[in-house]
């Protein structure tokens, strides 16, 4: 298999397990170094190992994306161990479903904090370092949520809407620098976490509500990432959500 990003220097947020996990470990597998980064290090310190030990490099580090300084200042650790930064996926968010007359405020706040105040400072620091290397890729993890309304998910439907307008608009401003900013908004994956949440009917439900026939797995969404950060394959590609969902958003079922 080609390595499409030999030399070439990623940062990952949410790094340490699921759908964050595997789009490192893409990455790390097309010849990228990576920073993985998530809210404590001891949780991504096993996987930076693995690449290592698999011939990759790695760095592992501690931080809540939420936290302007502390993101910013594990951007700079990132830069400082691995030599540079080409490849940003603001992948971590922070989950809570509830009906609209439940949302409780510390909920609503960490959920904010996560899902777009980490994207804007994890922007904020990728072109910081972008710049003066004449351009790079920053994807953004969306959702088909940003386009279908799901009950009990107000507050989700929402952040991956403003996900959507946040990568559109960083795209225009950050063209004229060589970055180009995108998006992959999944369906329904796979995950472990979501296996346990659904249950076999709920799961069925799912399945068949896919014109695919089956969920997306991490897999699926970790070679889309791959398409947006490899500037052979989408070099004139910038400003757009690429949805990865086995058709759901254009299915009437």
């Amino acid at each position: 298999m080609a390595n499409e990003l030999d030399g070439r220097i990623a940062l990952v947020t949410g790094a340490s397990r699921g759908l964050g996990r595997d789009i490192a470990a893409r990455l790390a597998a097309a010849g990228a170094a990576v920073a993985l980064v998530d809210r404590k290090a001891r949780w991504s310190e096993d996987f930076a190992q693995e690449i290592e030990s698999a011939g990759g490099r790695a760095i592992a580090l501690g931080c809540d994306v939420s936290d302007r300084e502390a993101l910013h200042a594990a951007f700079d650790a990132a830069v400082e161990a691995l030599g540079g930064l080409d490849v940003v996926v603001n992948n971590a968010m922070w989950t809570r479903y509830a009906p609209v007359e439940q949302i409780e405020k510390e909920s609503l706040d960490r959920m904010l904090g996560v899902g777009i105040a980490g994207i804007v400072w994890g922007t904020q620091a990728a072109a910081r370092y972008m710049r003066p290397r004449g351009g790079g890729a920053i994807v953004n993890i969306a959702s088909v949520s940003a386009r279908m309304g799901l009950p009990n998910a107000m507050v989700y439907c929402g952040i991956k809407a403003a996900v959507e307008g946040m990568t559109r608009s960083a795209a225009i401003e950050l063209a004229p620098a060589g970055i180009r900013v995108n998006a992959v908004a999944p369906s329904t994956i796979a995950t472990e976490g979501v296996r346990a949440m659904l249950d076999e009917a709920a799961f069925a439900a799912r399945v068949a509500s896919t014109p695919l026939g089956r969920l997306g797995e991490t897999t699926d969404i970790a070679e889309a990432v791959l398409f947006f950060a490899d500037s052979a394959r989408s070099g004139f590609v910038t400003g757009q959500s690429l949805l990865v969902d086995g058709g759901i958003s254009i299915a009437l079922r």
